[in-house]
């Protein structure tokens, strides 16, 4: 199996819903996410992927969706409070925590016909979350 991995980098707000301690209150973070692409083939080129590719697809969504954003669960009784305000915001079905903004990331490969294996969404230097196939 060969793999290779993209990585992105990206700043968003969020709080936790239904949560007791500081991540229930709006915060940001400065988040790298680590796209695994893999096959048991390599293409003509020798690649995977192109790492270009990846970059170009996966980079300009996260810049043009999640970069700077508040991503809030759809459920969050602020949102009529930021839409009135003409915050920039994504709602998620999910409360937005590393792990769901992971998955997110990881359904929107699968879209592209990426052949992703996993996502890992770095929220700090120190902590990680990874959604992949089972």
């Amino acid at each position: 199996m060969f793999e290779i991995v993209k990585s992105v980098s990206f700043c968003y707000g969020h709080r936790i819903l239904n949560y007791v301690g500081p991540c229930q209150h709006l915060h940001g973070h400065n988040a790298k996410v680590d796209v695994m692409l893999a096959s048991d083939t390599l293409d003509e080129r020798g690649m995977v992927m192109d790492f270009g590719d990846v970059k170009r697809v996966i980079k300009r969504w996260v810049d043009e969706t999640l970069d700077h954003t508040l991503l809030l669960s759809k459920n969050d009784p602020l949102v009529p409070v930021f839409e009135e305000q003409k915050e920039k915001f994504y709602l998620m079905d999910e409360n937005p925590t590393a792990e769901n903004i992971a998955k997110l990331i990881f359904e929107f490969a699968v879209e592209q016909g990426f052949p992703v294996t996993s996502v890992t969404l770095w929220e700090s230097d120190s902590s990680f979350a990874r959604y992949s196939v089972s």
